[in-house]
C-alpha cells in the first residue's frame, strides 16, 4: 500500500460511502410502491378505436361511375359500360399514400347511384357489366391488394342509398344492402373502417320508376342488426356514421374540427342524416354517453369526384396546412380525398400539393425543442409511476397524472438558456377518458411575472396550437379545469420555420390592392414597374390604390432568417372603379366586382360595359363561372367596341378552346383600338342556359 498515493485510503472511504448511499436510494426506489392509476372517466375508447386513433391521416378515394359521367351524385340510370379507366393503377395510389405518411385508404365501393366496384351478385349495375376488362375486373380487390402490399390499411365506403335498385325504400332492399356488405367484408381481407354516408332518399332511377322515394332514416336500415354483421365479420373495424357507432362525421366538408372538440357523444340522440346534427352534435359533448371521436373528411379539390375543369383548383399549401392544424391539431383524424381521374390514377396536380403539405409538416415537427427530465417540474403528481417525466416517454400508456381533486395542475419547464418555439403539442391518455376542459400556456418575463401566450379548451388524443414566435427559458402549462384529475401522456414544443411563400395579391373594384402574407410575421415588398422587389421594392403596410395598368411584383421576407420567397408577378389591368354595366339585369355588378366567386347571368347572351372614359384597348378577358355545376359558359364569342355606345365595331371573334374542361380566365388580344364602351357576345354556349360571367375585363395600353 506504500506505493499508492497518501490520499488513497481517504478517497476509497468516500467512494464506499457514495456507493452505499446510491444503493440505498436505488433500493428505496425499487421498493416504493407504484400508485394505482386514476379512476376511469367514462366514456372510454374500445381497443379498435384506440388503434384507429393512431392512424391520424389516411386517404379517401372517390372513384366510381360519377368519374365518367362528370357528376357528383349520379341518378342510377347510367350505362355500366361507361365505367372504363384507361390506365387503372392502384399501385400508384398506394405508393403516393405511403410516401405521404398516410396509413391507409377508404374507397367508394358503391356511391348513391348504386354502381358497385366489385362483381357483386346483388345487381347488374356493377363492374361485371363495364367495358373495363370486358366485365372481368374487380376494383376493390386490386386496390385492397395494392395497399396491403405497401403495408397500408384498407377500408370501404358503402352508400346505404341506392338510386338504381328497384327495391330501394322497401323492406326487400335491406337484405340486398346487407348482402353487399357481407361480400365486401368477406372477400377482401381485413377492413379497418366501414363508412356509411348520411345522404339517404330522394329522386332516382329506381329500376325505371324515376320517382322520389323517402325513407325513415332513423329506422329503415335497422342499423343495430346491420352493425352486427360488421362485428361478426370484421370485429376490429370501426364503423363511421353521423352517430358512429365508433367514429363520427365532423359536421362539415372543410376538414375542420372545432376549437372545443369532445370525443364524447350523446350517441343515442343521433341518427344518420339528422338535419340538426352539424349544429348540435358534431363538436361532441362534454357529458356525452359514448366514445365516438371525430373524423374530418375533405377533398383536395372542390369536388369529391374528378372533373377536368377543377385541375386548376387543387387546394393551395396554406389551405392544406390550415386543414391539418384544424383537424389533427384539434382532436380529429384527417381523411383527405383524392378524386381519382379517368385514367384510374391520382392526378399529378393533387400529388404535387399533397407532397408540399407533407414536406411542410415534416419541417414543422421534425425537430422538437430538446427537453431534459431535469428541466421539468409539476405542482402536483399522483405519485411513483406518474411523475412529470413520463410526458417525455413516447409510450402513450406512460403519463403524468395529477393527484385527486387538485385544481390548476401545472407543468413547468426551466431551460438552461432561452429557447425559441411557436408550436405546442399536447396529448391526454385517452384510454382513461377525455378530461381536460381548459388550459393556459405561459412564459415568464424578465421581471419574473407570468405572461399568457395561448389558451385552449379540449385536448383529447392530440391538440396542436400555432403560437406567436416566442423565446423564453421558463414555460408553464396549466390545466385550469378538468372533469377529473388530468392525465398528460405527451407534451412537446417545436420551432416551425415560417411558411415562406409569395403573398396573395387581390384588388377590388375601387382599385385597392391587398397583399396577404402566407404567415403572420413575414414582411412583404412590392414594385409596380416590374423591377425586382427584393432590391427596389417598397415595404407593404396596407392597401394601396392602382387604377391604371401596372406590372406588380411582390415578395415575402422572413425577418428572422432574412430569406426571401419566390416572387409573384401580376399584370394589373385597368381598374373598374368608374365602370358601369349597361346591360340590365339582377346583380349586374357581379360582372365587374373583381370577385370571381360571384356571377352574372343574362338572357340577352351579351353584356355591354361603359368604362367611364375613352382608353386605348389591346384586348379583353373573360372569366367563366367557377361553381361546381356550371352553366351558360361562352364557347364562341364576338367582341365589339364603341366610342359613343351607338356605333359598334367588331375587333375580334373566335372560340374559347376547352373552356368547359378548363374554366380558367380567357385572354384575347387585338390591335390597339380607342373605345369607351365594350360588348362581349355569346355566339355559342355549353348549354341552352343564359350566358354566365364571373368577370369581364379589358387590357389597356
Amino acid at each position: 500500500m506504500e506505493n499508492f498515493h497518501p490520499n488513497f485510503k481517504k478517497q476509497t472511504g468516500k467512494l464506499k460511502v457514495c456507493l452505499l448511499v446510491l444503493i440505498s436510494v436505488l433500493i428505496a426506489r425499487c421498493e416504493a410502491p407504484k400508485q394505482s392509476p386514476p379512476d376511469v372517466v367514462h366514456p372510454i375508447p374500445h381497443s379498435r378505436q384506440l388503434s384507429w386513433q393512431d392512424m391520424e391521416f389516411y386517404a379517401f378515394a372517390h372513384f366510381n361511375m360519377n368519374t365518367f359521367t362528370n357528376m357528383e351524385w349520379g341518378m342510377g340510370d347510367e350505362d355500366p359500360a361507361l365505367f372504363n379507366p384507361t390506365d387503372f393503377d392502384p399501385a400508384q395510389w398506394a405508393k403516393v399514400c405511403k410516401a405521404a405518411g398516410m396509413k391507409g385508404i377508404i374507397i367508394t365501393g358503391k356511391h348513391h347511384d348504386g354502381f358497385c366496384l366489385w362483381p357483386t351478385a346483388t345487381t347488374e349495375h356493377s363492374v361485371k357489366n363495364a367495358k373495363w376488362k370486358d366485365g372481368k375486373g374487380d376494383i376493390i380487390k386490386e386496390v385492397s391488394d395494392a395497399f396491403r402490399k405497401e403495408g397500408l390499411k384498407f377500408g370501404v365506403y358503402l352508400s346505404p342509398w341506392d338510386r338504381n335498385h328497384p327495391d330501394y325504400g322497401k323492406p326487400e332492399y335491406i337484405e340486398v344492402f346487407r348482402q353487399q356488405l357481407r361480400e365486401l367484408l368477406t372477400n377482401y381481407g381485413e377492413i379497418f373502417e366501414v363508412w356509411f354516408d348520411g345522404a339517404n332518399g330522394g329522386t332516382g332511377y329506381y329500376g325505371g320508376a324515376n320517382e322520389e322515394r323517402r325513407v325513415d332514416k332513423k329506422n329503415y336500415y335497422d342499423w343495430p342488426n346491420t352493425y352486427k354483421i360488421i362485428r361478426e365479420l370484421q370485429p376490429d373495424a370501426v364503423i363511421f356514421g353521423d352517430a358512429g357507432p365508433d367514429v363520427r362525421w365532423v359536421g362539415n366538408e372543410h376538414g375542420f374540427a372545432y376549437e372545443t372538440t369532445w370525443s364524447n357523444l350523446m350517441r343515442d340522440s343521433i341518427y344518420g342524416g339528422m338535419p340538426e346534427y352539424a349544429s348540435r352534435y358534431a363538436a361532441g359533448q362534454e357529458n356525452g354517453t359514448h366514445w365516438v371521436p371525430a373524423e374530418a373528411d375533405v377533398s383536395i379539390r372542390p369536388g369529391w369526384y374528378y372533373h377536368e375543369y377543377e385541375d386548376h383548383k387543387v387546394k393551395s399549401l396554406p389551405q392544406l396546412l390550415d386543414i391539418y392544424y384544424k383537424s389533427i391539431g384539434r382532436n380529429s383524424s384527417l381523411l383527405l380525398n383524392f378524386p381519382i381521374d379517368k385514367r384510374g390514377k391520382i392526378h399529378e396536380n393533387d400529388i404535387e400539393q399533397l407532397m408540399k403539405l407533407v414536406d411542410k409538416i415534416k419541417e414543422d415537427f421534425d425537430t422538437p425543442v430538446p427537453i431534459e427530465e431535469d428541466y421539468l417540474s409539476a405542482n402536483t403528481s399522483r405519485g411513483p409511476g406518474f411523475g412529470v417525466g413520463e410526458i417525455l416517454n413516447p409510450d402513450m400508456d406512460r403519463y403524468w397524472a395529477a393527484e385527486e381533486g387538485r385544481d390548476n395542475a401545472s407543468i413547468s419547464i426551466e431551460f438552461e438558456h432561452p429557447v425559441a418555439f411557436n408550436r405546442l403539442l399536447v396529448q391526454e391518455n385517452i384510454a382513461l377518458g377525455q378530461r381536460v376542459k381548459s388550459f393556459d400556456l405561459e412564459v415568464q418575463g424578465e421581471n419574473g411575472s407570468w405572461e399568457k401566450i395561448a389558451s385552449g379548451t379540449t385536448i383529447g388524443y392530440k391538440r396542436i396550437l400555432r403560437l406567436p414566435d416566442t423565446r423564453a427559458s421558463s414555460i408553464r402549462f396549466t390545466i385550469n379545469d378538468a372533469k377529473d384529475s388530468p392525465t398528460i401522456s405527451h407534451l412537446a414544443l417545436f420551432n416551425a420555420p415560417r411558411l415562406l411563400l409569395p403573398p396573395q395579391v387581390s384588388r377590388d373594384k375601387s382599385g385597392m390592392v391587398s397583399l396577404e402574407p402566407s404567415e403572420a410575421g413575414l414582411e412583404t415588398y412590392y414594385s409596380l414597374d416590374g423591377s425586382d422587389p427584393a432590391k427596389n421594392g417598397r415595404l407593404y403596410s396596407g392597401k394601396f390604390e392602382v387604377l391604371m395598368p401596372a406590372t406588380l411584383r411582390a415578395i415575402s421576407r422572413d425577418p428572422l432568417t432574412e430569406a426571401f420567397s419566390d416572387p409573384v408577378a401580376v399584370n394589373l389591368q385597368l381598374a373598374k372603379k368608374n365602370w358601369q354595366v349597361v346591360t340590365p339585369g339582377e346583380n349586374a355588378i357581379h360582372l365587374i366586382d373583381d370577385d370571381p366567386g360571384t356571377n352574372f347571368f343574362t338572357e340577352q347572351d351579351r353584356v355591354i360595359v361603359d368604362l367611364g372614359d375613352t382608353y386605348s384597348l389591346q384586348g379583353f378577358t373573360y372569366f367563366p363561372m367557377q361553381n361546381r355545376y356550371m352553366s351558360g359558359l361562352i364557347t364562341s364569342y364576338s367582341f365589339l367596341v364603341s366610342e359613343d355606345g351607338n356605333t359598334w365595331k367588331q375587333v375580334r371573334s373566335g372560340e374559347f378552346g376547352n373552356i368547359a374542361n378548363s374554366p380558367i380566365e380567357q385572354r384575347v388580344d387585338f390591335p390597339t383600338t380607342r373605345a369607351r364602351f365594350v360588348q362581349l357576345r355569346a355566339l355559342e354556349k355549353t348549354d341552352d342556359n343564359p350566358a354566365s360571367f364571373a368577370e369581364m375585363g379589358v387590357i389597356a395600353d
